[in-house]
Order: structure tokens, then sequence, then C-alpha cells
């Protein structure tokens, strides 16, 4: 037996007819081909794998993120952390594609080949395979075991109802099936390590299947990066210490919706703001009479990011757009003497970033922010 589906009440109700609003207003969002629009989309991306693997003690920057996205190095590719990262993007770019599939069936062996992918650079985490014996989760800062998964010879038989139960549920909303396939995974614990990221890699791959929206616009994972303590928190009520799918996972079910309507609106705020700085750093371009394809170095800096001359031509080459490492070094210095970018370090160490006027077009673009409240998200009168 695995955690089942709790019922939905009223209140859960309410929350996925507020998600399913702000779903809509991002398609409306997305939907024409604006160039900010990319960018913004390239962003989520690299932050909901920083969020992912920061969970679980693996740290890179945004810009590492993106540059693994792009097929590009990190800034020290051999780190355990960079090679992590790396390995869940190979994770994901599978999943992706696996969302247009239409001979696709979920399966055990589908979930050891994307653990595979994802943990290949550490065999010690036995790579596709499960795990050979028990396996407890431990409180970092005290040592202490937390969470006991269930016994090794249990797994491929759980793991087995996980995958019956995706394929025959048609009737559950994606969300909170992509929540119970998360929920179960985790409680399984089928692998000796990079177990939740695989859960959170399970979670997303439900969700692109039913085509709720692209990966970087549906997942979660930034916000359980950024709510890391609540996560495991809400993770450890449902569980109790131990194997326990006769408990009630309602916790973790309005948690994860509560974490999607704060994404939604968050990604919105994003669009908008991404938007009117496109604008007003346009106008800076032209006022300095800079080539066109600089907006996109510009923009970066502009929402706080470094920018360096290979990343500056793997953007442009995403675009489309072809340029030299000289012609990009000539962009770079021209933006810098237009006073628009700082330039920091030499050589292979260069990298540029928002001088002040870029500062105050980010300042005033995001002056109107307002804290996200959740506080009517669960009231059926409100909704």
């Amino acid at each position: 037996m695995i955690y089942q589906v709790p019922e939905l009440g009223p209140e859960e109700h309410a929350a996925l007819r507020a998600i399913d609003g702000l779903r809509k207003q991002l398609r409306y969002s997305t939907a024409e081909p604006r160039r900010w629009i990319g960018t913004v989309r390239r962003v989520l991306a690299a932050r909901a794998i920083q969020g992912s693997n920061s969970i679980e003690g693996y740290h890179v920057s945004v810009e590492d993120a993106i540059a693994v996205i792009e097929g590009e190095d990190p800034a020290d590719p051999r780190s355990i952390d960079a090679r992590a990262v790396s390995g869940y993007q190979r994770a994901m770019t599978y999943v992706i594609n696996l969302a247009q599939d239409e001979h696709f069936e979920y399966s055990a062996a589908l979930l050891r080949s994307l653990h595979f992918m994802m943990t290949e650079y550490a065999l010690d985490a036995w790579p596709g395979r499960w795990r050979p014996g028990p396996i407890w989760v431990r409180n970092d800062a005290t040592g202490e075991a937390v969470y006991e998964a269930p016994e090794a010879e249990d797994v491929p038989g759980l793991v087995g109802e996980l995958v019956k139960a995706l394929e025959v549920d048609t009737t559950t909303p994606t969300i909170v099936r992509a929540a119970m396939a998360h929920l179960n995974l985790v409680m399984i614990h089928p692998f000796r390590d990079g177990n939740g990221r695989m859960s959170r890699c399970l979670q997303i791959l439900v969700l692109v299947r039913e085509k709720i929206l692209a990966q970087e616009l549906s997942s979660i994972e930034e916000y359980l990066g950024r709510n890391t303590a609540r996560y495991y928190a809400v993770l450890a009520e449902v569980g109790q210490g131990s194997w326990n799918p006769s408990g009630d996972p309602r916790a973790w079910v309005r948690f994860c919706l509560e974490a999607h309507y704060v994404q939604a609106e968050s990604v919105l705020w994003r669009i908008r703001e991404s938007g009117q700085m496109w604008i007003e750093i346009e106008t800076l371009r032209e006022a300095e009479g800079l080539p066109e394809r600089v907006t996109a170095a510009l923009f970066d800096a502009t929402i706080g990011l470094q920018v360096r001359n290979s990343g500056y031509r793997a953007l442009l080459r995403g675009w489309g757009e072809e340029i030299s490492n000289q012609v990009a070094t000539t962009d770079l210095r021209a933006m810098v003497n237009a006073g628009l970018l700082r330039s920091h370090g030499r050589n292979r160490g260069a990298y540029y970033d928002a001088a002040e006027p870029l500062r105050r077009v980010r300042a005033s673009t995001r002056s109107a922010r307002r804290p996200i409240d959740t506080s009517t998200l669960f009231d059926p009168e409100a909704a």
C-alpha cells in the first residue's frame, strides 16, 4: 500500500480554481513571442534547477545553472555541485522530451533510468539501482534520524504500485496527482542517494505530461528551494518518522497547492516587470547608439545576473544570431564605455554587472511589488 489521494474538499477545490486562474493568465502572457519572455523562461528554468539541487546541499549560481542549460561549462565544471546540477539537467531534458512522446508509459525502468542520468557521476549512489538495504533520513544539524524508509525488499513492489497509480488515475486533478507522486517516491526512498531530486523530477514529469504549461512555468522547485525548512517539516508531519502510508497526506497536498499558487503569482510579476524593463533598457541602448543585440546582455545585468563573454554569445545563439568572441568583447566594452555595465576581473575570469542606470531601472520596476497574499487561497467564499 502507498499513500492515497485524500478526499478533496471545498477548500482544496477553491485553491485549485485560483491556481487555474493564474495559469490561464500565464498562458495569455506567454503566448505572444516577445524576446524578454524567452529570457525570463531561461532564468526560471535555471532557478528551478538551482532550487531543487540546493535542497540537497548542491549549490551553484544562477549563471552556472544557465550555462548548464545552454550546454556551456559552469565556472568550475569538475566540482561536485556542478556535476550534480549537470546530471539533474540531463534527466530534466529527457523528462521534457517525454512530454511529447505519444508512446510514453510510466515504469520502474523509467525511474531507474532517470536516476542513472541524475547520479552517474557518483558511483556510491548506485546510479539506476534500487538501494540494497535500510536507509534513514537524518537531520544534518543534529545527526538524528528523522525518518526510516520501508525495507529494501519492499521497494520494487511499492514502486510498482506508484507506477500503476500514475497510469490508472485519470480523475484526480493533475497538480494533486503530481504532488502525490512526489510524496510517495520520496517516502519510499528507493535509491541510496538522490531521492529528493528524483521525487521533484517525477512531479514535473506528471505536470508536463498533462501539458500544465511548460516545465519552467509549472515547476515549484524554486519555491521549495526558498522554503526548504517548511518543505522538510511538512514531509516530517506526514511521515511521522517512518513509512506510514495510512497517514493523512492532506498537509502535503495543501503545501504543494500553496507553492503552485505563490510560484505562478511570482512568475506573472516577473513577466510584467520584464516587459517594462526591456522597454526602458531599449531606450537607454538607443540613446547610446548601441546595436540592438546588446539588449540581451543589458537585460541579464538588470535582473542581477553576471554577464560573461561566453554566456552573451550563447544567449544570442539561442536567438539565432552567431557572433565571434571578438565581436562579443567589443560589444561588452562598448556597454562599459556607455556607463551601462561595470567590468570586473581579467581574461577568463572577466565578468560584467549592472552599472547605475540599469540598477535604477531594476529598482523602479520592482518598486510596485507586494508580498503574495495566500490568506484566502483555501477560502471557498473568496474563490
